[in-house]
């Protein structure tokens, strides 16, 4: 029996539920950003494989000085005359791929201490990968799962694709009235065989939940996502989920029992049930090539988004280029 306190004095869009107009303002928070890892995805061999996805051009990254074995016809002969060395063109591949978003919206997401509930900050996340995808001209759709129905938004390069998911994820979080799930809630394990099933193979895949019935049998979808897709799975959590508030006693109540508990004799085992199940989720992502982000909702939306994608690359130049 947890309670589900919110501190009203934060200031953040969204609390306890999130609306299309809050969803709509994070626009601006996907500015200048790609939906490129900073941290190279686990789900991708290192060194020089051909990569699964299908190109749809190449562009000007930089030129650095010619090395034996570079493509003669990839010479930069502007530079090279101004220089009196030879420099080569660089490119960096645009790889099409569609951006799929699972999304958890079931009861146990609707708790938070700090800022806003782990719901929103979810709903939040993915409106702002959207956004991203609407920038960058890629296809974004996904799956919502509620405790007992899913929304399914089809992967499409449009503004309409935005709003649809937008849309979705506010029906689906005020559908939202209490932590502890019914009986019949969906389960961890079939969203992430239906989400296997619909994402197309050389998909960017997220995962946003806070996977709090994670099972072993998780492994078997999560593996096969991975050998089709990139995929990342972002742990949303509270930070009283994970250590307690130092108090000498602490009162918690379903709403109708009110339990009142010793903070010490149980905030060790609290906090090592909370690192068995990370260190669980981060070795069943390990083990089947998936990156694993961490998302406590305490941290400033803005900077959590900047320091996870890369920012737009800017087309360098050198030397020899300057005036």
């Amino acid at each position: 029996m947890a309670s589900s306190t919110f501190s009203a004095g934060a200031a953040a869009p969204g609390g306890v539920y999130t609306s299309v107009d809050d969803l709509l303002r994070l626009r601006h928070l996907s500015r200048d950003l790609t939906l490129n890892m900073r941290k190279r995805s686990q789900a991708l061999l290192e060194g020089s494989v051909r990569t699964r996805y299908r190109g749809r051009g190449m562009e000007f990254a930089e030129v650095r000085p010619y090395q034996p074995g570079d493509d003669i016809r990839t010479i930069d002969w502007r530079v090279t005359a101004r220089v009196q060395s030879p420099y080569t063109k660089l490119f960096q591949e645009e790889r099409e791929r569609p951006i799929f978003v699972m999304v958890d919206q079931r009861s146990p997401m609707f708790f938070g201490s700090r800022v806003c509930f782990k719901s929103v900050f979810a709903a939040q996340i993915a409106a702002v990968v959207a956004w991203i995808a609407n920038n960058n001209s890629d296809r974004i759709g996904g799956l919502l799962f509620g405790d007992t129905r899913q929304g399914d938004i089809r992967a499409k390069r449009s503004q309409h694709a935005v709003l649809d998911l937008l849309h979705q994820l506010v029906e689906f979080n005020r559908a939202l009235s209490g932590p502890v799930p019914p009986a019949s809630s969906t389960a961890l394990l079939e969203m992430l065989t239906e989400t296997s099933r619909i994402a197309r193979p050389g998909s960017l895949v997220i995962l946003i939940s806070d996977f709090h019935d994670l099972t072993p049998q998780c492994r078997e979808p999560l593996s096969q996502l991975a050998k089709r897709s990139d995929v990342m799975a972002l742990h949303v959590y509270d930070p009283l989920e994970r250590e307690l508030p130092h108090a000498g006693q602490l009162a918690v109540s379903d709403g109708q029992q009110r339990l009142t508990l010793d903070v010490a004799a149980i905030a060790q085992s609290f906090q090592k049930a909370f690192d068995q199940h990370q260190a669980e989720l981060r070795q069943s992502c390990a083990t089947t090539g998936v990156q694993y982000v961490h998302a406590p909702v305490n941290q400033p939306l803005e900077g959590f988004v900047r320091d996870l994608f890369s920012t737009r690359r800017k087309t360098r130049r050198s030397a020899g280029d300057a005036p």
